[in-house]
């Protein structure tokens, strides 16, 4: 869609990405510059994630994430543990976007509760990264001086020291971030929120009531956001946990193989430092031997070189044990001093060796050896030292603690944990921004459109289908083939619906034209009657409208059933059709047997329209049609005909017409009498009421009496001009 098109539809940016782009970058210098202020004035703070809160507060969860990755990133060039704290930021990004979302900095008490959560993420799981990195000890950065004096002189203990001293100087970093990035909000005009904030609309953007609405559509099972959640959650998992598994196993094996190779270097070097054909005499004199002090220093030297080197020793292996002939002191993790073994002293056999002690009795190498006995979980390698005659006389051994290999390999995990957590959450954030613009939104709102789609009236229906026009979704992919499917099917829709609503009326017009010409056929035979079906369907429309007006009857005298009684009304006397003309137009009174005759009018026309219902699928306008021409002459007191129905036994519109065929009647002309005057005919509806007519209906046509007075006068003059 080009910008042109994009104007003329009423799309519209809400951000602009390259501003929301820059202001991404400002935050990521906000950060930097924020942590270079605290290092160059030696504050006690961090001061590195000013930056990511306020973009994450103004521009949403991707931007604060992203420029809480980046700046750890960044400085990570620098000092790559940096780059291990990213997830903090991230993390810190989440909270800082929720709660602006929630309203947090709004209201104090919310701030302190978001200044203790940025606390806990910053200094509870930064405490543990940095006491993972250091290899459980007190880091280097600027808790570390607090967390020293916490150990020594309050807890005693490592992890609760570093633990303490992080949390509390992270509440205080927090406290002073969230202050300053509050102040920055306050600066910033509202009106520049929405060119921060990165939105990515692929359709016309919606309202806050629609975007709502669409982000909270109800599904059977899980929704679509949740499932594309699980599957890049899912897919960067098991990419991380194979990643991490081989990397993990590499590593290791890497670890023991230059761990066994140091090991062989210092044993070998060691070895090459012993005269062998002084063994025997070292172990007889001990240190009193002329040289062996000479010796162990320059093993000393050699231990030195390789700082992971945990024991140096050198054994004469014999069948009662390891005779030691060399033992250097050595210094424990925890500070305290191993002190070595005399000259001379037998060692028992840890149980690991005793698989190889044919071959060390021979003189013979063997490959290093991994062991968890007496000294500890160790990886020792083992050398010859051998005589001037070529003969074995000793082994010089070196031990690795495997205990910091441990230490190294667990602070390796922690490393790419770190790393592989942050850039996980950004890769989520960013997966979820693309597919709620692109997939998520699209689809909802499609689906809001086709849900609030109104058919019940041309107006509303051309509202819709302009609405759903206005969508004007461009993903260019097959959301936008489905969106055009869908708009050319709903306007082609529209169109036969708007066909088959013209054909309906059509049919309808003819439909009532039928019936009036069957009423008229009925009409001319009764020579009394004139314009009789005309006006009492007029009478019974206001008798029903002035009912509803009046508040009687409101569930009932709906548009559709005030439509199908003044449709059918004209039928009301289709049983006179059955009855002789000598008794339907004799000028006199009827005698009492022609008058029952008269009265069977209203039982043949209830059965000729049942025949007509017998013929439908749906009776519709049938019913009341029926109704009226079999009960119009029913009473409410009980004593009409055919049935003597009594009250609100006789059917609604069949008592609406008893008042409309008795007033027209009143007031015409018939062969037998002159019309009554208006006020007479209306006296007389009125004597009627509660036992002939049912009192609220009389009630309503007296109220609408101005209205009926026109119709009455109009069919009087028509009366007097014939």
């Amino acid at each position: 869609m080009t910008k042109k098109q994009e104007k003329k539809s009423g799309i519209r940016w809400q951000s602009q990405p390259l501003s929301a782009v820059a202001f991404c970058i400002l935050g990521a210098i906000i950060n930097i510059a924020g942590s270079s202020v605290a290092v160059r004035f030696k504050l006690p703070l961090f001061l590195d994630s000013i930056g990511t809160i306020l973009v994450a507060a103004f521009g949403g969860y991707l931007p604060g994430i992203a420029v809480g990755y980046i700046t750890n990133i960044i400085t990570g060039i620098t000092d790559i543990t940096n780059a291990y704290y990213a997830v903090l930021n991230v993390l810190i990004a989440l909270l800082a976007a929720f709660f602006e979302r929630k309203g947090f900095f709004k209201s104090p008490i919310k701030t302190v509760a978001a200044i203790l959560c940025f606390a806990l993420v910053g200094g509870g799981l930064g405490s543990l990264i940095t006491y993972f990195l250091y290899g459980f000890n007190i880091g280097e950065g600027i808790s570390a001086p607090f967390a020293t004096y916490i150990y020594e002189n309050i807890l005693h203990n490592v992890f609760w020291a570093q633990l303490s001293a992080d949390l509390a100087i992270d509440v205080i970093d927090k406290a002073v971030t969230v202050t300053i990035v509050i102040a920055i909000m306050h600066f910033i005009p509202s009106r520049l929120r929405p060119l921060i904030h990165f939105y990515g609309w692929r359709q016309q953007p919606l309202s806050d009531l629609e975007l709502k609405a669409a982000g909270v559509q109800r599904t059977r099972g899980l929704s679509l956001r949740h499932k594309i959640l699980i599957v890049i959650s899912v897919a960067i998992i098991l990419i991380a946990a194979s990643t991490v598994t081989m990397s993990f196993i590499l590593y290791h094996r890497t670890v023991i193989e230059e761990n066994s190779a140091t090991c062989q270097s210092v044993a070998a070097l060691a070895a090459a430092t012993i005269d062998g054909d002084m063994v025997d005499t070292y172990l007889s004199k001990g240190e009193r031997t002329i040289g062996y002090d000479t010796t162990k220093q320059r093993l000393y030297a050699i231990k030195e070189t390789s700082y992971n080197i945990q024991y140096l020793y050198v054994y004469k292996i014999e069948p009662d044990g390891c005779h030691v002939v060399f033992d250097l002191d050595s210094e424990q993790p925890d500070g305290t001093v191993d002190k070595a073994n005399k000259p001379g002293d037998i060692v028992a056999f840890d149980p690991t060796f005793e698989q190889y002690l044919p071959k060390l009795f021979k003189g013979e190498t063997i490959p290093p050896v991994m062991s968890n006995d007496s000294y500890g979980w160790l990886l020792t390698v083992y050398s010859p030292v051998y005589r001037s005659d070529g003969s074995c006389a000793c082994y010089a051994a070196a031990d690795i603690s495997m205990n910091t290999v441990t230490k190294n390999e667990i602070s390796y995990l922690v490393k790419f944990i770190s790393l592989f957590f942050a850039f996980f959450i950004l890769v989520l954030a960013l997966g979820l921004w693309l597919a709620e613009y692109n997939i998520i939104l699209p689809i909802n709102t499609m689906s809001i459109a086709a849900e609030d789609f109104a058919f019940n009236s041309e107006k509303e229906r051309n509202k819709s289908v302009d609405k759903f026009k206005r969508l004007n979704i461009y993903t260019g992919d097959e959301i936008e083939r489905l969106y055009s499917s869908f708009t050319k099917t709903i306007d082609e829709t529209d169109g036969y619906i708007e066909d088959i609503q013209n054909k309906g009326r059509l049919i309808s017009k003819m439909q009532n034209g039928l019936i009036l010409v069957l009423a008229d056929i009925v009409e001319s035979r009764d020579k009394c009657t004139g314009d009789h079906i005309k006006k009492t369907a007029a009478y019974t429309r206001i008798i029903m409208e002035q009912l509803r007006e009046n508040g009687k009857y409101t569930d009932v005298l709906t548009d559709s059933y005030i439509d199908d009684v003044v449709n059918s009304a004209p039928l009301h006397d289709i049983g006179k059709i059955k009855i002789p003309d000598s008794i339907l137009n004799k000028p006199g009174k009827l005698t009492d047997e022609e008058f029952n005759i008269m009265k069977q009018h209203t039982t043949a026309g209830g059965e000729i329209i049942d025949g007509a219902i017998a013929l439908v699928s749906e009776a519709g306008y049938l019913m009341e049609a029926k109704n009226l021409a079999a009960y119009h002459h029913e009473k409410w007191n009980g004593m009409g005909y055919p049935k003597g129905l009594k009250g609100e036994q006789i059917p609604l519109s069949a008592r609406i017409m008893a008042v409309a065929d008795v007033f027209d009647a009143l007031v015409s002309r018939r062969s037998y009498k002159e019309p009554f005057s208006f006020e007479k005919s209306m006296a007389i509806i009125i004597e009627g009421s509660g036992s002939h007519f049912e009192p609220a209906i009389v009630e309503a046509f007296v109220a609408a009496k101005e209205k009926v007075r026109q119709i009455a006068d109009t069919n009087m003059e028509n009366e007097t001009n014939l």
